[in-house]
């Protein structure tokens, strides 16, 4: 699993002209699922996520974590992540899990960080979206399981 992380002011996301999830001062996480992913991946990303000291405390910029400022989440499947550009122009998304077994661990992603107790959107999964975010930083991670 891929989790790119992003610091955020607010983010929202739109599938269709309907707004699905829209939150405040969190993070906005995009997430890839290849086939060789399992649930065993899950909590532990998801401890990672909430607990990195990534929010500013005053003058020091990496002092909090997700839990201590209380913030809220935008989970976003990506299957993107996982595409290849090594050869030709086009890229490939071989190493991306098949929709099936990435919406089932994509949900359960999703039910793993509501089980914190913070506040988590999400789009919708195999649907266009579009997604916009006001980035606080910028700060921008990869994290992966």
């Amino acid at each position: 699993m891929k989790a790119l992380i992003q610091r955020v002011k607010k983010s929202s996301v739109t599938a269709g002209d309907e707004v699905v999830g829209k939150i405040g001062k969190g993070l906005l996480i995009l997430l890839g699922v290849t086939h060789e992913d399992t649930e065993k991946n899950i909590a532990p990303l998801v401890e990672k996520i909430v607990n990195l000291r990534i929010f500013e405390d005053g003058e020091k910029h990496f002092e909090k974590s997700l839990m201590e400022i209380q913030g809220e989440t935008l989970v976003v499947s990506q299957f993107t992540l996982y595409g290849s550009t090594k050869k030709g122009r086009r890229p490939e998304f071989t190493k991306a899990a098949k929709p099936e077994h990435a919406e089932e661990l994509y949900e359960k992603f999703v039910e793993e960080f509501r089980k914190t107790g913070l506040k988590v959107e999400t789009g919708k999964f195999r649907e266009m979206m579009d997604v916009s975010l006001v980035n606080d930083g910028p700060v921008t991670l990869m994290i992966e399981s």
